[in-house]
């Protein structure tokens, strides 16, 4: 995948739905539409969780990168044990808040 610069602002965590949705362009000329998920942080980084409009289940996690005001950069997570660490915290995250709306 490539790193991809949106003109959104996602605020803190919350975002206009005019701004849910981001656009990925791989290196394969493909570009898929994902809603933005969320951001969360892990050991002081900023990471950002996207669910494809692919008809999966999958979700994209990337590092996060404010580059100005209105906008962000996500970022390949290219080392094996810190995309674990990372999807590890993000399952922790969602299972809170499944259990959060369950209660």
């Amino acid at each position: 995948m490539t790193e991809n610069k949106e003109n959104i602002r996602p605020g803190s965590e919350e975002f206009d739905d005019d701004e849910r949705f981001i656009t990925l362009g791989f290196d394969d000329g493909n570009d898929i539409e994902c809603e933005i998920l969320g951001i969360f942080e892990v050991k002081g980084k900023e990471y950002i969780a996207l669910l494809p409009d692919d008809g999966t289940d999958d979700v994209y996690l990337y590092g996060y990168k404010e580059v100005g005001e209105d906008e962000f950069e996500i970022i390949d997570i290219e080392d094996d044990k810190e995309f674990e660490l990372v999807a590890a915290e993000f399952d922790k995250l969602t299972m809170e808040e499944i259990i959060d709306t369950e209660e």
